[in-house]
């Protein structure tokens, strides 16, 4: 309930990167609702006997529902294909695709395939990992774990850092009485 529930509090949010997980259990929450909603309506109308306008009137917040769901629902499939390093403008077109008959079929695939993968390792261009999100820390904290991350750049020495009981190198707490850092194996 806790990845439907993050889908909502991110309710507009195109920017960053979802899980399979969170992607999936909206997906499997919202159809369970639909169908929840859907059946007690079909169950009303046929209980009242409705015909014609009367029905509207019952499947009405079914339709709310769905309406409500689908700025979300394109926002986490959205983050989604981020996750996978692909655009979402690549979703859309695929979603427009869907609409053209045959067509329709190979980009409903082509999507689906792309919504199962697993996410890119490490930080892409659209944010760190959701999955692993004390890997991000390693571009913050000024530690080795640039290299792990495959990121380009090698921390700088801090200036100074030696002196104040952190390495000059990678910037971590230095244990006291050791002639090498624990972290990076510099010598002090």
């Amino acid at each position: 309930m806790d990845w439907y529930l993050m889908v909502w509090r991110k309710y507009a949010e195109f920017e960053g990167r979802s899980r399979r997980n969170e992607f999936w259990m909206f997906v499997l929450i919202n159809l369970a609702i639909v169908f929840v909603l859907g059946g007690a309506a079909f169950v009303l109308a046929g209980t009242l006997e409705l015909q014609g306008a009367g029905t509207f009137f019952v499947f009405l917040p079914v339709m709310i529902y769905v309406l409500a769901a689908l700025i979300p629902n394109l926002a986490v499939a959205t983050r989604r294909f981020h996750d996978v390093g692909k655009s979402g403008w690549l979703l859309l077109l695929l979603i427009v695709l869907g609409m053209i008959p045959f067509v329709g079929i190979v980009a409903s695939i082509i999507e689906i395939v792309f919504l199962c993968q697993d996410g890119e390792p490490g930080t892409n261009q659209y944010g760190p990992n959701p999955k692993f999100p004390e890997q991000a820390v390693g571009v913050f904290a000024g530690s080795s774990a640039f290299i792990s991350m495959g990121l380009a750049a090698e921390p700088q020495p801090l200036a100074g850092a030696g002196s104040l009981g952190f390495c000059k190198t990678c910037g971590t707490k230095l244990t006291d009485g050791s002639p090498f850092c624990g972290s990076c194996g510099a010598r002090i």
